[in-house]
């Protein structure tokens, strides 16, 4: 193996490991509600596709994010009225600032009781990833939701 396929493979390693970190912030931020977070997670023209509908740019992520949060912090705490567990990451890097993935989704609700079950949804995300100014970021995410709440 020449250097140079060396260095394109330990570029690929490193192009994956933080889309799979990005994909984990996205959780992060979703979970506690800090919604400025999303900035450093979507593209600004970025497109989010879940059950309720499209949210197509960076505010319109923010704002309906931000709704979601709200909409299930039913015991108003700071954070974690929910908590997105992301598993199963596949990522396919598609050019020198492209890439696509998905990656399953376990979502928990936080706020019912202990003798309910936790479960709000298993899903599926599919994600189009763009490098922008050397960081890689969500460009396009679809839920697909196989099982659980449709209103998610």
């Amino acid at each position: 193996m020449t250097d140079s396929q060396t260095n394109e493979q330990l570029q690929r390693l490193l192009d994956t490991e933080e889309i799979r970190a990005l994909r984990v912030r996205y959780s992060n931020v979703l979970d506690t509600g800090k919604v400025e977070g999303f900035s450093d997670v979507f593209t600004d023209d970025a497109v989010l596709s879940v059950t309720v509908g499209d949210m197509t740019g960076l505010q319109a992520i923010k704002d309906g994010l931000a709704g979601a949060f709200d909409m299930y912090n039913w015991k108003k705490k700071d954070s974690h009225p929910f908590m997105h567990a992301v598993t199963n990451h596949s990522i396919n890097i598609t050019g020198p600032d492209t890439a696509e993935g998905q990656c399953y989704l376990l979502d928990f609700v936080t706020g019912r009781e202990a003798d309910q079950h936790p479960f709000l949804l298993l899903g599926l995300y599919v994600d189009q990833y763009k490098r922008v100014d050397g960081k890689w970021k969500i460009s396009h995410t679809k839920l697909d939701v196989p099982w659980g709440s449709t209103d998610a």
